[in-house]
């Protein structure tokens, strides 16, 4: 698939990863919307800096885990643009959930942002691609739903769902609709990190750095243009953490 003339949506798309997926979609020459749910400043700047490529961009509000706003919002995009031909289910969230500690709505808010959020989004999406007889879906889990490591299990599983969830909607959706998702490593690391910790990161990592957002969207244009015959499948971009 081509991304000249195309339309994509990216969920997260206002900050960190999701924007510079955004942009490089935008360079390709694809119109983009984003949607976020509280960076609306962030989101706005992005829209300004998408546009700057020459596509058409748009921002929409929306809590991906209320079912009723993302039909919604991924219908009414779809009807603007007059197309939707392709998803990138890049919001979520991350945070330390330590087990003795774990509450109930810690779990749900994970299950419901990560993993719920994207399959309902993919969903929609999937549905009026069908219709088109085209279209690519690209989710993000991590390397640590196939690993899963302590303190942050409510993610961890919420990431491992999204793999399966790729798989199944890879079969559901098929022959005119490709699904992948991307797994990443160490990319961005949560602010609040200590020096130590960063550093234990980049030492458990094989290729000893931390990864770059660019790495991310490099990822997400060959899934889009580089090849029509890839379909169910987890692309890692850890580093070799995953090996390690």
């Amino acid at each position: 698939m081509k991304l000249k003339g195309s339309t994509a949506v990216v969920t997260g798309g206002a900050l960190r990863v999701g924007r510079e997926i955004a942009l490089r979609l935008a360079e390709r020459g694809a119109n983009v919307a984003i949607i976020y749910n509280r960076s609306a400043e962030a989101a706005l700047k992005t829209v300004n800096e998408i546009e700057a490529h020459g596509v058409q961009a748009r921002a929409v509000q929306c809590d991906v885990s209320r079912v009723d706003q993302t039909k919604d919002v991924i219908n009414s995009l779809a009807a603007e643009f007059g197309s939707l031909d392709v998803l990138v289910n890049n919001a979520a969230i991350y945070e330390k959930t330590p087990l003795p500690a774990l509450t109930e709505d810690e779990w749900d808010r994970h299950i419901d942002i990560n993993l719920k959020g994207s399959f309902f989004c993919a969903k929609f999406a999937g549905e009026i691609m069908l219709r088109q007889q085209r279209g690519k879906i690209i989710n993000f889990a991590d390397w640590s739903g196939v690993r899963p490591y302590a303190d942050y299990l409510p993610y961890c599983i919420s990431k491992a769902g999204v793999i399966a969830m790729t798989r199944g909607l890879a079969k559901s959706l098929a022959p005119h609709v490709q699904v992948n998702c991307i797994a990443p490593g160490p990319i961005l690391l949560p602010a609040d990190f200590t020096e130590e910790e960063r550093e234990a990161i980049i030492k458990a990592t094989p290729l000893k750095r931390i990864g770059s957002p660019q790495d991310i969207a490099a990822t997400v244009i060959f899934l889009v243009e580089g090849s029509d015959f890839i379909t169910g499948t987890m692309i890692t971009v850890d580093g070799g953490r995953l090996i390690a």
